[in-house]
């Protein structure tokens, strides 16, 4: 364990790793993403991507923050969002964003903002759902694991919902565009994206990003413009529960912007259940 300072925040450490885990499994389904790389890579930063810190009183590892291209509180408490704000801020913004529990991003958020403002988005309220049970509507027989020769074909419309949702392209500047372009490679060889093709487009796709033992989380959904209206989404992401609760993980989570009314109703007729809110702040 790594001392920062006097303060009760540390970095974490390779013999914290039992400890952390029990932490990220108090809340499998919002700490899904978290727990997906911890366990992959454990808590050495180079491998992992960035740190976790930790929020300790006395010798009880209390909260988590992990803080690499995301910063995330996790099961944090209020003098915990004090001091992972006080320790980002002292270190500087090296994130694109701060995701997580509204409850610990809000404060986290007020301040930070005065240093690191103005974001270029705030999204306040996004539900976070899920869904253990089959789901409530039949699947997209058309809708297959993405094979690795569709690469090209399958990558204008991960570029096109990245851009939509984020409101940047992926690949709009240095090395962005290598970095997508591998990480959309790496699902597909993984077995983890999903897609309709239809004379030789994509009609609807979706990815499994985060995987965990207790759960797995949706990203990516996506529907090509002029096919939207006609229920691919809601079809499709039946297909997508079905083949994710059968080979990767028994509960399937997503997390949706609250004024994204269309998709919330698709979520819902699939049989997906709001299980607590998120935050984002982007950068």
């Amino acid at each position: 364990m790594v001392v920062l300072r006097t303060s009760p925040v540390r970095v974490l450490a390779e013999d914290d790793l039992d400890r952390v885990l029990d932490i990220l499994d108090q809340d499998p389904i919002a700490n899904v993403f978290v727990a997906s790389r911890v366990r992959a890579a454990g808590l050495d930063p180079h491998r992992l991507g960035g740190e976790v810190w930790g929020f300790l009183k006395g010798d009880r590892l209390v909260s988590l923050c992990y803080a690499g291209a995301n910063l995330i509180p996790i099961q944090a408490t209020p003098d915990a969002v004090r001091l992972f704000a006080e320790h980002a801020r002292w270190r500087g913004r090296r994130c694109s964003s701060i995701v997580g529990d509204v409850r610990a991003v809000a404060p986290m958020w007020e301040l930070l903002r005065p240093y690191w403002g103005p974001a270029r988005a705030v999204r306040g309220r996004q539900p976070v759902l899920a869904i253990s049970a089959a789901p409530a509507v039949t699947a997209d027989p058309r809708v297959r694991r993405v094979r690795p020769t569709e690469l090209p074909v399958l990558l204008p419309a991960c570029v096109a919902m990245f851009t939509e949702e984020v409101g940047v392209a992926p690949d709009s500047g240095g090395d962005g565009g290598a970095l997508y372009r591998a990480r959309v490679e790496e699902l597909i060889r993984k077995g983890r994206s999903f897609a309709r093709f239809d004379d030789g487009d994509v009609t609807f796709k979706a990815e499994i990003g985060a995987v965990t033992p207790q759960a797995c989380q949706v990203q990516g959904v996506w529907v090509r413009p002029e096919q939207r209206g006609r229920r691919h989404s809601v079809h499709g992401m039946a297909a997508v529960v079905a083949a994710a609760q059968t080979s990767i993980a028994p509960v399937v989570t997503l997390y949706v912007n609250d004024y994204n009314t269309a998709a919330r109703a698709t979520y819902r007729r699939v049989g997906f259940t709001e299980v607590g809110t998120f935050m984002s702040v982007l950068f």
